[in-house]
């Protein structure tokens, strides 16, 4: 076995071609550390450690700041780093690759638009504009991917309803006579995949959502599920169909983001067909709420939610909302609780929420693993209240 070779500071940032200093700062951030410091204080770096750097720089390119990529490095696998890392890297830097290439194509049809008639057509710029503008939504998505992934899967690990979220959500659907169908926010297109038998063969189904990298997942998460479908970006507060284009419009935890409610419920209204129905789901005050306690009894000043959400949208006053727009509605609530038995996807799932915990957490990180694991081990599993539902709401 080749022994491995250990690097000054020095030779480490000569070798990688970037200066001390910026060893010194990554150092600092703890990004990349020291494989060994001598008793003199002096610290060497490994083959290792290059590819660590290696990947604080790529993230960096693409546009992630320093705390998010030490928030991505934090609960690496050691034994599986280097794969892990580099499937991240190459599927962000392909996102961006298709990215360049879309711009590419947009310009040069925009420049021969002009070298064609001389004049400039400023929608097409506008348009040109919003494009090249979409690459810092490759960040923004990857989050949002993460996000979802700690979420579905804390839920599909240790939801007591072993039927799942989504496949009730499906079972909820009535789908006798429907043929048009748009799904407001679909991210990855998770639903879709997950319920794919259930899906009839003469339904063409529009998938909605505001980034257009969402978009892109969903199309690969969906390759070779048969079924007629298309993709749309698109903002619930103004949706590009025509009036009555749809029987079905799907809304899962969805409506509790748009800043004006009214403007996308008024939006869903006109564009379902008369006799349409909205589904769309939502929680209430005591979803979660022990993990808010968990929060709270580690760091007092920790929020894993800048807005409670269920106070825009939620299942104590959505009917209220609903009935302004519509007249036959009611709500199912999902019977489930988790019981979580490990720490680690607790903390992943922590880690996703939309509130100030990353900033309070990113420097004490290990302890508040450590807090998590020792209560698991005290009371064996942590019992986790879940109150969602679905209203449904007739046009």
């Amino acid at each position: 076995m080749t022994k491995r070779k250990q690097y000054t500071t020095g030779e480490f940032a000569k070798k990688a071609n970037v200066s001390i200093r910026t060893i010194h700062y990554y150092n600092d951030k703890k990004l990349i550390t020291p494989s060994f410091v001598s008793e003199a204080g002096y610290r060497y770096y490994s083959d290792e450690d290059f590819a660590k750097l290696q990947k604080v720089l790529t993230l960096k390119h693409l546009g992630f700041s320093l705390e998010e990529i030490r928030m991505i490095s934090l609960h690496e696998k050691n034994t599986d780093f280097l794969r892990q890392s580099f499937e991240l890297q190459l599927d962000l830097v392909r996102k961006r690759i298709a990215h360049l290439q879309f711009v590419e194509q947009s310009i040069q049809q925009t420049a021969k638009e002009f070298n064609e008639t001389g004049e400039v057509d400023w929608e097409a710029m506008t348009h040109l504009i919003q494009i090249v503008d979409m690459e810092k939504d490759l960040v923004e998505q990857y989050k949002n991917g993460e996000n979802i992934k700690s979420r579905i899967y804390l839920h599909d690990k240790y939801s007591y309803n072993e039927q799942g979220w989504f496949p009730w959500l499906f079972s909820q659907i009535r789908t006798a006579g429907v043929r048009d169908v748009l799904e407001l926010g679909c991210g990855d297109g998770a639903f879709w995949k997950m319920c794919a038998e259930q899906i009839p063969d003469d339904w063409h189904i529009v998938l909605s959502d505001v980034s257009r990298g969402m978009l892109e997942d969903a199309a690969h998460n969906l390759q070779g599920i048969p079924g007629d479908r298309s993709f749309l970006t698109a903002d619930c507060q103004k949706i590009p169909c025509e009036d009555s284009s749809f029987d079905i419009v799907i809304a899962n935890h969805v409506l509790f983001y748009p800043k004006n409610l009214p403007a996308a419920l008024r939006e869903i209204y006109r564009v379902l067909r008369p006799g349409g129905v909205l589904y769309c789901a939502t929680y209430g005050s005591r979803h979660m709420k022990e993990i808010e306690g968990m929060t709270k009894e580690f760091d007092e000043e920790i929020s894993l939610s800048r807005v409670k959400l269920y106070e825009n949208f939620g299942l104590e006053n959505g009917r209220e909302w609903l009935q302004k727009y519509f007249s036959d509605i009611r709500c199912v609530e999902y019977p489930d609780y988790l019981n979580v038995t490990e720490a680690e996807p607790l903390l992943d799932y922590i880690l996703s929420c939309h509130g100030n915990q990353r900033e309070r957490l990113v420097q004490r990180y290990e302890s508040f693993r450590q807090f998590l694991q020792k209560k698991l081990e005290r009371e064996g599993a942590i019992r986790i209240t879940k109150q969602a539902g679905l209203f449904i709401a007739k046009k």
